[in-house]
């Protein structure tokens, strides 16, 4: 039995399967909203210290959650609106509008 030649449209079906699966949008990762993962954040929220590194990078990781965190009245009694605006804006993170 001779196998029939691929048609164009299905060559070109397999090509865009085939990319959808190898690429990557940026930003499309699910994000895990734990407020532990800002603990690296501490010393900037208690004081006016400017945020680390590792505190910058959590705060863009968890950006997404932010209006949550804000909402939760057990964690507003440890961080203050105007706090987590002061801490995000040093690390160059805007905080979405709630």
């Amino acid at each position: 039995m001779k196998m029939k030649a691929p048609t164009n449209i299905t060559m070109v079906v397999f090509m865009v399967a085939a990319m959808m699966v190898l690429i990557t949008i940026p930003g499309t990762a699910a994000v895990n909203c734990n407020y532990m993962e800002l603990v690296p954040c501490a010393d900037a929220i208690s004081s006016s210290q400017a945020p680390s590194a590792a505190c910058c990078s959590k705060v863009k990781e968890q950006r997404p959650c932010f209006c949550g965190y804000l909402r939760d009245p057990n964690l507003r009694q440890f961080v203050s609106p105007a706090t987590a605006q002061r801490v995000a804006s040093q690390c160059g993170v805007s905080i979405p509008q709630c």
